[in-house]
């Protein structure tokens, strides 16, 4: 059975699966891409390396976040080569402040297994295979690089794809993302996969908000079946949200002329191995705490933390613990709460 098969008993989708309108579609959604589409470095080249590296910068990462960091990046890093011969600890130095640092570490293994086979892979599933590559990944790849008809779908993409359709599954669930991700393909422009696809993440990153959806400026609002129903602020599902975890710690500045007392979470830590913090206070029973210097607050996912920083002194620096002196803070791996707190000092 095709995709166009399994997905026309669905009433909602009946009005795309013409030919004739899936080729307006496109095209509508085309012509709007190209006359309004932001000037992005990532899109100024047909490296793979660079456009793979700024779809791993994107994941879970606003552009106007991630786009400084690609910047310094690329500097630094220009080639797949450069990568894959510099140190883990380089590469964390330049991702610090991105977050999601598993990224950087499959994304350094990747580099060697590329530099290792001489060329960056050309095949979907070659690209799938490297470390840390995923479905939407890959297929963004294969597309924008190597012009390859696989849709990419991202949280960007489902968004729109719900509301055209008016998917009524919950969007979280494998079951809703199979059939939104079917739609995708079947939409697909397999001419020009790579912009099609660009187009479609751009209209939900800029047009088809989560929250107001700008529909007047909706190119393709003609065929958005929320839209004609006037529920387009009912899509996508969502079902079972979760809910944030808040936490409260204290953190300790502890200096020494011109040094700051630090730890490294070791190589096998789940979260931000390799990195180097400030002590909290239930670490270091013996410090004695002085006056409060401020509050931090950091969210990770579904975690609101929020941190008290004070001044402390310490007589005897248990093991595990190092010196560091604030002019090389630069060239290691810090996290961002250990910038926040710093700046408070």
């Amino acid at each position: 059975m095709t995709d166009a098969a399994r997905l026309r008993p669905v009433a909602c989708y009946s009005r795309l699966l013409s030919p004739v309108n899936r080729r307006r579609f496109r095209r509508s959604l085309l012509d709007w891409f190209y006359s309004v589409k932001r000037d992005l470095p990532w899109r100024r080249t047909g490296d793979p390396y660079r456009i793979w590296l700024s779809e791993v910068m994107l994941q879970q990462t606003r552009v106007a976040a991630a786009e400084p960091y690609y910047r310094r990046f690329v500097e630094r890093f220009p080639t797949v080569q450069d990568l894959a011969a510099a140190d883990e600890q380089q590469v964390l130095v330049f991702w610090a402040g991105l977050g999601y640092y598993s990224r950087a570490r499959n994304l350094h293994k990747a580099a060697k297994e590329i530099a290792a086979r001489g060329i960056f892979p050309s095949r979907y599933d070659d690209i799938r295979g490297l470390p840390g590559v995923g479905d939407y990944t890959a297929a963004a790849i294969a597309s924008i690089a190597f012009g390859l008809p696989h849709a990419s779908v991202d949280g960007n993409v489902l968004r729109v794809l719900s509301r055209v359709s008016c998917e009524a599954g919950d969007i979280g669930a494998n079951a809703t993302r199979r059939t939104l991700g079917l739609l995708a393909q079947e939409l697909l422009d397999r001419a020009q996969p790579g912009d099609f696809n660009q187009a479609v993440m751009e209209l939900g990153a800029t047009v088809c908000l989560p929250k107001e959806p700008k529909c007047a400026l909706c190119p393709i609002a003609k065929w958005c079946e929320a839209r004609r129903q006037g529920r387009q602020r009912e899509f996508p599902v969502k079902l079972g949200r979760k809910t944030h975890l808040e936490i409260h710690e204290t953190l300790l500045i502890i200096e020494r002329r011109d040094s700051i007392l630090l730890w490294q979470r070791p190589p096998e830590s789940s979260r931000m191995a390799g990195f180097f913090e400030l002590p909290e206070v239930g670490q270091l029973p013996q410090a004695k705490v002085g006056r409060e210097l401020g509050v931090v607050r950091h969210t990770i996912t579904f975690h609101n933390y929020t941190f008290r920083v004070c001044k402390a002194s310490i007589r005897i620096v248990p093991d595990g613990y190092r010196w560091a002196h604030k002019l090389e803070l630069s060239g290691k791996p810090v996290s961002t709460v250990l910038r926040k707190a710093l700046r408070l000092a």
